[in-house]
């Protein structure tokens, strides 16, 4: 049949099982637009306040649900406003396809109004890119999109469509998506060898990360810990996957993680890294990260493996298909003097200093848990209050955490959360921010209100830059430069003002009693928490650092 270029990219999102897209109109983009009205019984369009805001929502729809994250933006300032959102999953790896319309081709080049080159723009922050000024070349580029976000380590892709293709025509014969390309081959010698550095250790580590988390492969990985008796410890990117309760759960690793996490690995005799990077965050000091171990290390990306830290072994491989084929491998084994040992290290505290109001960090995450349940998904904007919710959450395997880990967003949270929960209905999402990160993304606030979204938002507020004022508390001789920004921001009418609801607490008990209504409204809610600006995200381990160097008081 003969279809336009902008039914084309309806007829093979279709294909795809697209059903959401996350967007905002302009004027290179409205042939796509006048389309997505025609199949609007087929794809839903949320429509967000800013660019930024739909491409971290359709981030948060494909780490919630598994699916494709789809936005849609127009030129320029459109284009540009993605790039931030773009980015996020890229460094995270995370797949979406990011579709935008230019200027006419015969504009190209001219500097007409709202052009950009948005592909020459997101070159380094997108797995692949395309540039699209000929309907012959549409078809192609879009399932090539599809394939490329998912196929191996997945991100982003852009297609960047001239307007002039979106109205031209051409015969289009339904199709099915291309399939994935498939994921690296690994050797009987590699997993011979794996195996029996992991059957002769002593004091082995797991070392875990979001390949875990992206090639769904939790239950290996417990079946792994549980066969061969291994205490594990998790990136930001991981976490979720070990549930709370695991007895060899040793927490989160790296500058922020918790004391048992960081010991283990420090005085282990081997250290296995399975879906993780060895980022400078975990790997604060490469050189004396795991100095007394051997290493070994799989990823499906090649170009991670000796990146950052030097392995023993190094094994280019899905995490979960990887797992499947050394578990038979694994001889059972107790090793509970060092599960005892390790583990005990979590008992471990340091004479850490809370603020002096009310109400703590730790606190507040304890009576959210206390008041969700387990299919429950957890999104964070970044700082400090990202690091308490990582640390004290009772995460449950069947929990989901939502966060920008590689980049660092602030203003990821919230529209995250509302891609999370329009891409899962019937899960609570619960999303953690503070004043500081939300700031920068409030304004999503109306696109919550306009969906009907049942998101609680709890905001740590501390009335400071808290993660830059701890630093400058710590380093900089309290000298703080930036960081005190006198905001008298009244939390509770703004959302009212967009039309939700809106509550402040001062103590646990206020916030039990405030959250347990949030519950009960069908709209978001805001809850403004009053916290001191003296606590402290605690232990820390200052960049360069090891464990000894960690602060914990």
């Amino acid at each position: 049949m003969r279809v336009t270029g902008s039914q084309l990219v309806a007829e093979i999102l279709l294909e795809h099982e697209v059903d959401t897209i996350f967007g905002y109109p302009g004027g290179t983009i409205l042939n796509l637009y006048d389309t997505l009205y025609e199949y609007r019984d087929r794809i839903r369009h949320v429509l967000t306040a800013h660019e930024q805001g739909a491409a971290h929502a359709a981030d948060g729809y494909a780490r919630a649900t598994g699916k494709t994250g789809v936005v849609f933006a127009t030129s320029g300032p459109g284009a540009t406003n993605l790039v931030t959102g773009i980015a996020t999953a890229f460094m995270d790896s995370i797949p979406m396809v990011a579709i935008t319309c230019n200027v006419p081709d015969a504009l190209i080049g001219r500097d007409a109004f709202q052009e950009v080159s948005i592909t020459g723009i997101t070159i380094p922050i997108t797995k692949h890119s395309y540039f699209i000024n000929r309907i012959e070349d549409l078809e192609d580029a879009v399932r090539n999109a599809f394939r490329i976000a998912n196929s191996g380590r997945k991100g982003p892709v852009l297609i960047d469509i001239t307007k002039d293709v979106t109205a031209d025509t051409i015969n289009y014969k339904p199709g099915k998506p291309l399939p994935l390309s498939p994921a690296p081959s690994f050797s009987e010698e590699d997993l011979r060898s794996v195996a029996s550095m992991i059957n002769s250790s002593d004091r082995p580590v797991i070392y875990c990360g979001g390949g875990v988390a992206a090639s769904h492969a939790g239950e290996e990985l417990i079946k792994l810990m549980e066969k061969a008796d291994i205490p594990a410890a998790y990136t930001l990117m991981a976490a979720g996957i070990v549930g709370y309760d695991n007895p060899r759960n040793l927490g989160l690793l790296g500058m922020h993680g918790s004391i048992a996490a960081n010991k283990a690995i420090d005085q282990s005799d081997l250290v296995i890294a399975i879906g993780a990077r060895f980022s400078d965050r975990v790997a604060l000091n490469p050189n004396k990260f795991g100095r007394r171990a051997q290493k070994i290390q799989i990823d499906i990306d090649n170009s991670e493996i000796n990146k950052n830290v030097l392995v023993d072994i190094g094994v280019t491989a899905d995490a979960g298909e990887f797992l499947k084929a050394l578990l038979p491998l694994i001889k059972k084994k107790k090793r509970t003097d060092w599960v005892e040992k390790s583990t005990g290290w979590k008992n471990t505290t340091g004479d850490i200093k809370e603020g002096d109001a009310a109400l703590h960090p730790s606190e507040i995450v304890d009576v959210i848990c206390s008041n969700t349940d387990k299919e429950t998904t957890y999104v964070t904007d970044v700082g400090q209050h990202q690091m308490w919710t990582a640390q004290y959450l009772r995460y449950d395997p069947n929990n989901k955490f939502l966060t920008s880990g590689g980049l660092g967003t602030m203003g990821y949270g919230y529209g995250a959360a509302i891609g999370a929960q329009i891409g899962e209905p019937d899960r609570r999402v619960i999303h953690v921010t503070s004043d500081g990160s939300f700031h920068m993304n409030m304004n999503e606030a109306c696109t919550a209100v306009s969906e009907g979204l049942p998101i609680i938002t709890v905001i740590m507020n501390n009335r400071v830059l808290g993660m830059v004022y701890q630093w400058q508390t710590i380093f900089y001789g309290k000298r703080y430069s930036a960081t005190t920004p006198e905001r008298k921001t009244d939390f509770p009418k703004v959302i009212e003002a967009f039309g939700g609801k809106g509550f402040t607490a001062t103590t646990p008990k206020e916030f039990e009693e405030v959250f347990k209504k949030a519950l009960k409204e069908k709209g978001p809610v805001w809850i403004d928490c009053v916290i001191s600006e003296e606590e402290r995200v605690l232990p820390m381990i200052p960049g360069g650092g090891t464990v000894e160097d960690m602060i914990i008081g």
